[in-house]
């Protein structure tokens, strides 16, 4: 899924809801040019502001990635997960991160599932965020770097991390090499 996809979503639910761009920028407490750039397919934000805007909205977050069902149990193929999702800091800076969602299709998720490349730009500018929920990692490969709070983690293949969304955190890559990871995220409803 490109960015353009979500953006058109999130008008799509802004028109049906009757929901202005300014009300949601109070709604969430995002600058409105920023709501209009990711609508207009220019950014796809992290996932702190994805999940405003998926409260102010009514709605869960995977119902502003996805909009496929498939039945029940939902198995991902290594071969068919394609690249989904790139966050993107703003537009003028490059990929830090590749999500594949694994969790496309189950409208009745209450995790988001992801494996997620982290490319080496991911530690250049690190800005921690926050949001509701828990998150559980597991690197993969290469060396991956977990600022949580004050505390500064150091990951390698087969470590995993679980810890409370709420806490300001950031991963990153912590080499010339991208990392990858498994990631599972639990937002509460």
């Amino acid at each position: 899924m490109k960015s353009g996809k979500v953006g058109a979503r999130i008008k799509k639910m802004l028109h049906e809801k009757n929901i202005s761009v300014d009300q949601l920028a109070k709604q969430t407490g995002l600058n409105i040019n920023f709501l209009n750039q990711i609508q207009a397919a220019d950014v796809f934000p992290s996932l702190g502001p994805m999940l405003k805007i998926a409260r102010a909205l009514g709605v869960r977050l995977g119902t502003l990635l996805d909009d496929q069902t498939s039945p029940d149990p939902l198995i991902v193929r290594q071969d068919d997960a394609k690249e989904e999702i790139h966050m993107l800091p703003d537009k003028d800076k490059p990929v830090e991160l590749k999500f594949y969602s694994l969790g496309k299709g189950k409208t009745d998720r209450h995790m988001e599932p992801f494996f997620i490349e982290i490319l080496p730009e991911s530690a250049k500018d690190k800005k921690l965020s926050s949001h509701e929920g828990e998150e559980f990692i597991v690197v993969i490969s290469g060396e991956v770097e977990v600022i949580y709070g004050q505390d500064t983690h150091h990951l390698k293949p087969g470590d995993s991390i679980y810890y409370n969304s709420i806490v300001p955190h950031y991963v990153s890559c912590e080499s010339d090499e991208k990392a990858s990871i498994y990631a599972v995220l639990y937002i509460p409803e």
